[in-house]
């Protein structure tokens, strides 16, 4: 559990370094390649192959599974034929207003 804080510490101090903008960049950067990792992981932990996926090709679904951008559509009919289904919530980013959820979508 330490390891993880010094590691928090580190990201906080290097981030403490840099302009708020870049900092803002970086983790959105971030975001879109952990989406990309995500939906490879989640498609061979659930022991589906690429050509597996019904509504895509084999090529359609490699392309999805790198894009940095996608439409909401897209990546629902994609979780679909893994099994699977989608909430999109919006809360308050004042972390104090948490509670304040509201679900947008449900697929």
């Amino acid at each position: 559990m330490k390891a993880i804080k010094k590691k928090n510490d580190f990201i906080d101090e290097l981030a403490s370094t840099l302009p708020e903008k870049r900092v803002r960049k970086a983790y959105k950067d971030a975001e879109k390649e952990i989406l990309q990792i995500r939906l490879s992981e989640i498609r061979e932990k659930r022991g589906i192959r690429q050509e597996d996926i019904k509504s895509f090709s084999q090529s359609s679904v490699s392309k999805l599974e790198t894009r940095k951008d996608m439409k909401i559509s897209t990546l629902i009919e994609y979780l679909h034929n893994l099994g699977l289904s989608i909430e999109i919530k919006a809360y308050p980013i004042d972390k104090k207003k948490k509670n304040e959820e509201i679900l947008i979508l449900r697929a």
